[in-house]
């Protein structure tokens, strides 16, 4: 049996999900990170499949999402962003520290991975942080700088007013550069990462993911196995089955 437990570490509300036979066992550890206007909950089909596999799974609420919600519009979402991937990967040492405390996860077995704003912040992640042993994205962006233009000249093109000056643009370029993995792709130190993407994904472009993947195997040389890139010719912002399952044997494999 799977049980599912609704709790707050810190002040971050998060559902906690593990065998019940393993409840209170020392255990490899998974955190996995909601998309973008998502909630933790509508992820449970992951949190199933990474608990009957044996992992402790923690999802945490982004913030400004789910039960953390401030009654935001999705267009006033979209203008904090930035401010929520951050906010997520600042979050993930409170989550760690206070599991491996309580005796509850192997401090040497944790993996993360998330969906769409959540594979973005699972990148951001294994720049900062050196105790993620393995990662898992699904529809992310290593490129934080040249996502966030991008994602400005979308806005431009539907006529969103950004209200954002040029020395407010550059304060947000300059504060993603310690979280862009495309600019510091050495931080990886060949520590297992599945990328997962569909090519038609009109979202979150398949093509900068890809880049990463190609340029980075060089520094995979002799770890086969280890970095891997599944591209789904038809799916667009959407993960397959075979795209969930492929990520629950990831951390089977690796962690």
């Amino acid at each position: 049996m799977i049980l599912v437990e609704k709790k707050r570490i810190q002040d971050i509300p998060v559902l906690h999900i593990a065998k019940q036979s393993q409840f209170s066992d020392r255990m490899p550890l998974i955190v996995f990170l909601h998309g973008f206007t998502s909630t933790k909950e509508r992820n449970m089909h992951y949190a199933y499949l990474y608990a009957e596999k044996g992992f402790r799974v923690i999802m945490p609420e982004a913030k400004y999402h789910g039960t953390r919600s401030e009654g935001l519009s999705e267009t006033e979402l979209g203008f904090r962003f930035w401010e929520i991937v951050i906010t997520s990967i600042e979050e993930l040492p409170s989550i760690r520290t206070e599991l491996v405390d309580e005796g509850l996860v192997d401090p040497s077995r944790i993996g993360v991975a998330g969906t769409s704003m959540g594979g973005i912040t699972t990148l951001g992640a294994m720049a900062k942080y050196d105790w993620i042993k393995a990662g898992v994205s699904l529809m992310g962006n290593p490129s934080f700088e040249q996502f966030a233009l991008w994602q400005l000249n979308e806005m431009e093109k539907r006529n969103v007013n950004i209200n954002l000056s040029k020395e407010e643009i550059s304060e947000l370029l300059n504060q993603l550069k310690q979280y862009d993995l495309s600019q510091q792709p050495e931080k990886l130190n060949k520590r297992p990462l599945l990328f997962w993407h569909g090519r038609m994904d009109p979202v979150v472009p398949y093509e900068s993911a890809y880049h990463f993947y190609e340029q980075t195997r060089k520094n995979y040389v002799g770890t086969k196995g280890m970095l891997e890139f599944i591209t789904d010719e038809h799916a667009g912002h959407n993960v397959s089955n075979a795209g969930v399952e492929a990520s629950a044997e990831w951390f089977a494999k690796h962690i």
